[in-house]
């Protein structure tokens, strides 16, 4: 498909590589919208989707038009970690298995129809493949950290070994609150959206500050966008970060509003920034080995800070040096 963007520039969008790529900002910024909208388009050029919301706050089946909330991946994560673990003579049991454990020889490694093929998905209206970690219960209340929730996504994603042209979305937690666990390192590429304000581009600079420390590749886009002001003041605080920028949409408000919403209501200029989000994902290169290296220093740090006490395992006894991350 050939698309033209506001610059003039003409590209192809198509599957390249395999893609994991993360939407985070300030609550009320619109990165859940934006998690959709980009999943729906990418849907909509032919790759195969499966989407992830790793939100405590679950409105992501919503947004794509389900009426009810997948299974929570966190009320199965007992199940998730005896398949992952497999035969891996490194991890006894689920219960020695922590959400950064790292995949070895003898684990059960997921191909992307694996993964889109788990019976906690549900398929939208679209034709994507939805999951979620799920809320917190009523046991959780006063004494649960959400970000044990979200161990399930993060444990897939270490054992996922996904191939070109395939997606797969998450809709992470707020704000800085991401840098939690270690799933904010999963990723290949991860998109900050950012409203054109000073809270907006001042949770573009924390993430900013910590994903660097990391190696973790980030980039903005500028969301509810009113005119070229707002992209001036973008421009000023982002700088070259800033990728591109959503447009104030009536189509998207109709649909967040619960009207009935098809990718062809949306602005034209809109459509053109995620053509750019598209290409911008499938020109990168993955990157196997610094993914590796990521899930075990993830894991030695979770193991030191709560993971070996919890367990009564030396949980570095997990990380394999034989085994090779990719396909």
């Amino acid at each position: 498909m050939m698309v033209t963007s506001e610059n003039g520039n003409d590209f192809h969008t198509h599957g390249g590589g395999p893609v994991r790529v993360a939407f985070v900002g300030k609550g009320g910024s619109g990165k859940t919208t934006m998690s959709a909208l980009f999943a729906r388009y990418a849907a909509g050029q032919g790759g195969p989707v499966v989407v992830m919301d790793a939100d405590i706050n679950q409105h992501l089946a919503l947004v794509l038009g389900l009426h009810e909330q997948p299974e929570p991946l966190g009320a199965h994560l007992t199940e998730i970690k005896d398949h992952l673990r497999g035969d891996n003579p490194r991890i006894p049991s689920a219960e020695a298995m922590v959400k950064t454990t790292p995949p070895g020889r003898g684990s059960r490694l997921l191909s992307f129809a694996d993964l889109a093929g788990l019976e906690y998905a549900v398929t939208t209206p679209q034709g994507m493949r939805l999951m979620a970690s799920g809320p917190f219960t009523e046991d959780d209340l006063g004494v649960a950290c959400y970000h044990s929730k979200v161990g399930a996504v993060e444990l897939l994603l270490n054992h996922l070994i996904d191939g070109p042209g395939e997606y797969v979305v998450v809709d992470m937690t707020a704000g800085a609150d991401s840098f939690a666990s270690g799933l904010f390192t999963r990723f290949d590429l991860t998109f900050l959206v950012a409203e054109p304000t000073r809270q907006g581009v001042g949770v573009y600079r924390q993430y900013r500050d910590y994903a660097a420390k990391y190696d973790v590749a980030l980039a903005v886009i500028g969301n509810k966008v009113h005119g070229p002001s707002d992209v001036e003041f973008l421009r000023e605080h982002v700088g070259d970060d800033l990728l591109t920028w959503m447009e104030h949409s009536p189509s998207v408000r109709a649909m967040e509003q619960g009207r009935p919403f098809t990718m062809d209501d949306l602005e034209p200029v809109n459509t053109d920034a995620l053509a750019v989000l598209m290409k911008t994902l499938d020109q990168r290169e993955k990157d196997w080995a610094r993914f590796g290296r990521q899930t075990e220093e993830f894991h030695l740090r979770n193991a030191r800070a709560w993971g070996n006490a919890r367990t009564g395992f030396d949980l570095a006894d997990q990380i394999d040096p034989e085994f090779v991350y990719g396909p």
